[in-house]
């Protein structure tokens, strides 16, 4: 009777043998970056495991190809980052997820696509891409009493269904609250709680993302380079997303830059280095001279289309309130002012923070083209209307005070390439679009 009984036992636990894999899945997948010849893969497991990714190229079946094998640790918060190099450029791919040798079963796409090869061959490709900010996921045993900040998650579901090439966050992609930011435990805590909502996984399975961040992600309301813990933040940030390139300062901060097609992205560090909001007794910053002069550099040396500046707070603005870059006016006119002198072409400018969407325009003469300021906000935080009743450059057709989420589409032949505007609600209707070519923002 004993045997029988062990041999039940061991069939009951093999036949939960795949289940036990999917148990093991804390959040993910998530595709990160792509480039022509590799792709980053991202998953977070419940404890220790060993993981690792199996992809073919879509409408295949050979050759197969896997990733290294990675093996979770609790310090990193059983984090798994690969990459897929075994790519061609211009290709699509289906992936799998292993854990612990078990497949992890998904009934969504998990697809990811290496970027094209088309300079010298063809006009460039067609780009659609996703941006956003403020992303609030209730904990009740966390948040301040009352109604819950955070609601309609189902825009995630709404932005997967556009499928776009990739998503650019634009910081406050999570809420650390008083619980969270004076522990590594309580960061992590956070990342991983909201990492793991359900109504996200879809579109992080099979759109590549990429991040900057704002004060919520990086620590307090309001939070500037005095945060004790500013270090671990930026460990963190790291482990969570799939940037390619973080630091490129070599100051600690997360500051770097991506390509896809034709366009270039500049992800700026609006923390790391800033001086406390109150602080008026030195030289102000919310950048500092380091990190422009890197960018001016770096724009400088772009040959992109359209060159899109992210950072977490509005830049374009003379709305000197809340955390707008007119509340540091000395460093907004000496960024501005570099801008202008450098000469470069195609700047907009790509942000979030105000829980709310509008266009700003700067035009200061007929000798030099607008530069356009695109705010985005708010994803499922608390959604505020706003007048922007002192901001001279405002549109103010195109201010938002309600969940949304906008996709941009770069588009035409490279002489001629035109940005398509789109600002979505929760469901994904169009609130409004704009046009903006490429001949528009040249001298």
């Amino acid at each position: 009777m004993k045997t029988i009984f062990k041999a039940a036992v061991v069939l009951f636990f093999c036949f939960l043998g795949p289940v036990s894999a999917q148990d093991k899945v804390q959040s993910g997948p998530m595709v990160g970056y792509s480039t022509m010849k590799e792709v980053l893969l991202w998953l977070q497991t419940t404890e220790t495991a060993k993981v690792h990714f199996e992809y073919v190229e879509k409408g295949t079946s050979q050759p197969r190809f896997s990733t290294d094998t990675i093996t979770t640790i609790k310090d990193q918060g059983f984090v798994a980052k690969a990459i897929a190099d075994q790519v061609l450029p211009s290709k699509t791919y289906i992936y799998e997820v292993f854990v612990n040798g078990s497949k992890v079963k998904r009934d969504y796409a998990m697809e990811f696509k290496t970027q094209e090869l088309w300079k010298w061959r063809k006009d460039p490709p067609e780009i659609e891409f996703a941006i956003g900010s403020c992303t609030y996921v209730n904990e009740p045993e966390m948040d301040r009493p009352g109604k819950g900040y955070g609601s309609e998650y189902e825009i995630f579901d709404a932005i997967h269904k556009k499928q776009p090439d990739f998503m650019v966050w634009l910081g406050d992609n999570m809420y650390l609250r008083e619980p969270d930011w004076n522990s590594k435990t309580g960061i992590m805590h956070r990342y991983t709680h909201t990492r793991s909502l359900k109504e996200m996984q879809p579109l992080l399975a099979s759109t590549h993302n990429y991040a900057i961040w704002d004060d919520h992600d990086f620590g307090p309301n309001d939070s500037d380079s005095s945060f004790w813990l500013k270090r671990t933040s930026a460990e963190i940030f790291k482990l969570f997303w799939g940037n390619p390139n973080y630091d490129v300062l070599d100051s600690g901060g997360i500051t770097g830059s991506f390509e896809w097609g034709d366009i270039q992205f500049f992800l700026l560090d609006n923390r790391y280095y800033r001086t406390a909001n109150r602080n008026f007794t030195t030289e102000r910053q919310i950048l500092g001279k380091e990190q422009i002069d890197w960018l001016i550099n770096a724009l400088t040396a772009s040959h992109a289309t359209f060159k899109f500046i992210v950072i977490g707070n509005q830049v374009v603005s003379t709305e000197a309130m809340h955390e707008n870059y007119a509340t540091f006016p000395v460093e907004q006119q000496y960024l501005l002012r570099r801008i202008r002198e450098s000469r470069v072409e195609g700047v907009i400018f790509l942000d979030g923070d105000r829980h709310h969407t509008g266009l700003s325009k700067m035009k200061e003469s007929k000798y030099v083209y607008p530069l356009y300021d695109l705010t985005c906000s708010s994803l499922t935080a608390g959604a505020a209307p706003s007048d922007e009743a002192t901001n001279a450059y405002k549109l103010s057709e195109t201010l938002v005070g309600q969940h949304n989420f906008g996709m941009l589409k770069v588009s035409g032949p490279w002489k001629d390439r035109v940005l398509t505007i789109t600002i979505n609600d929760k469901d994904g209707k169009k609130l409004w679009t704009k046009e903006i070519a490429a001949s528009e923002l040249k001298y």
